[in-house]
């Protein structure tokens, strides 16, 4: 029994060491802040329904993607450049939606 307590923490201790190693806070960051800027414009009716589905399910595959990428433990440059010019297209896309002539109708 106290074999494999000690055989599950070293499994533990490998797959977040794993994990930790594949981290970039830098596409972390800018997924949080792609993602209060969509709620941002949800709150000011900037965003229509519509808009605001269309891009969170943008945001959505890059996270599937990001994942992906991680599952061997490490993130590559080539993969990092991909996530980052993925992102770069996902924040074209909010500022363009905030910015459309369209507005979502406020609740009477």
């Amino acid at each position: 029994m106290h074999q494999s307590a000690i055989m599950l923490m070293v499994i533990a201790l490998a797959a977040s060491t794993c994990s930790a190693l594949a981290a970039d806070p830098a596409v972390n960051h800018r997924q949080h802040h792609q993602q209060r800027r969509i709620e941002q414009g949800v709150r000011s009716g900037e965003l229509t329904r519509q808009e605001t589905r269309d891009l969170r399910k943008e945001e959505r595959g890059i996270r599937q993607e990001e994942r992906a990428y991680k599952s061997d433990g490490k993130l590559t440059r080539t993969e990092r450049q991909d996530l980052h010019r993925d992102l770069n297209q996902a924040s074209k896309d909010i500022y363009r939606e905030k910015h459309d002539d369209e507005k979502r109708p406020r609740a009477q």
